[in-house]
C-alpha cells in the first residue's frame, strides 16, 4: 500500500479586500500518495492555484490543516511559463535552484547533470533559453525544478503557453520524465483532455469557494498521454468532466 504523502483536512481561507471579506476555499479535503499523479480541474476563477499556494506553504489557510508525511519535505513549483533567465545557460538556469537552497554540491551537480543526460539535454547545456524550442525549454524548466529532489511536485497550468502540436509532445515528454523519477505530482489545468491523459486521480473543484465535487481514479494500463488519448473509454471520461464542471 502506497504511503500518503500530502492530506488536506477541511481546509478554508478567507480574505480581506478593501470593502469585503471573500472565502476562496472552503471545506477542502484531499490527500496525495506516493508516486500518485493528480490533476485538479474546476471552472475558470475557482481557486486552483491558491490550492497550490497553501500547499507550498506560500499562503496559510484560515482553516483546516494541510500535513506533509516528512515534516521537512521539499516542493518542487512549476509555473505556467518556462521563467528560464534569458542571460544564463541552460545549465546555469538548472543550477540556479541548487545555488539557492546552497545544495551546490558535487552530488547534486552531478545529479542535475545526469538528468540534462537522461532527458536529451545535454548537448544544450551551454546554449541560452532563446535558442532552445518551447517544448525544449519546458522540459529544461522540468529539470530544474526536479535538480534538488523534491518530494512533491507542484505543476500550475505548465503547458499552457505552448501551441497544441507542441503541447501534446511536451505533455508526453513531462509525463515521462515525472514516471521515470517517481515524483509524486498535483497538477492544475484547464484542460479535460490534459487532466485525463496524464492523471491517476482527477479531483473536480466546484465554483468559489471551492471544494472538491468528485474524485475519480483514471486506470492507466501503463498508457503515455498520447495513447491514452487514443483509447476507447476517453470520450466517456471527457464527457463526464465535462458535464461535472458545468453543472
Amino acid at each position: 500500500m502506497r504511503e500518503t504523502l500530502l492530506e488536506l483536512k477541511d481546509v478554508a481561507l478567507t480574505y480581506q479586500t478593501k470593502t469585503d471579506e471573500i472565502q476562496a476555499v472552503k471545506n477542502l479535503s484531499f490527500s496525495l500518495k506516493e508516486g500518485e499523479f493528480i490533476s485538479v480541474i474546476g471552472p475558470s476563477g475557482c481557486g486552483k492555484t491558491t490550492i497550490l499556494s497553501l500547499i507550498a506553504g506560500l499562503m496559510r489557510p484560515t482553516r483546516g490543516t494541510i500535513k506533509v508525511a516528512k515534516g521537512n519535505a521539499h516542493f518542487g513549483y512549476m509555473l505556467q511559463k518556462d521563467q528560464l533567465f534569458p542571460w544564463r545557460t541552460i545549465e546555469k538556469n538548472i543550477f540556479l535552484p541548487l545555488e539557492i537552497m546552497k545544495k551546490f554540491d558535487k552530488a547534486h551537480i552531478a545529479y542535475a547533470e545526469e538528468l540534462l543526460k537522461k532527458y536529451g539535454l545535454y548537448e544544450f547545456r551551454k546554449n541560452y533559453p532563446s535558442e532552445l524550442s518551447g517544448g525544449m525549454r519546458q522540459r529544461a524548466a522540468l529539470i530544474r525544478t526536479l535538480s534538488f529532489n523534491p518530494d512533491i511536485l507542484l505543476l500550475d497550468e505548465p503547458f499552457s503557453a505552448l501551441d497544441y502540436q507542441t503541447r501534446l509532445s511536451v505533455c508526453n515528454d513531462v509525463y515521462r520524465i515525472i514516471k521515470d523519477e517517481g515524483k509524486s505530482t498535483i497538477l492544475v489545468t484547464h484542460d479535460i483532455s490534459e487532466a485525463i491523459s496524464m492523471s491517476d486521480t482527477i479531483i473536480v473543484l466546484s465554483k468559489r469557494p471551492c471544494t472538491v465535487k468528485y474524485v475519480h481514479e483514471i486506470p492507466r494500463g501503463g498508457d503515455s498521454p498520447l495513447k491514452r488519448r487514443e483509447r476507447e473509454d476517453f470520450h466517456k471520461w471527457f464527457e463526464l468532466l465535462w458535464k461535472e464542471l458545468n453543472e
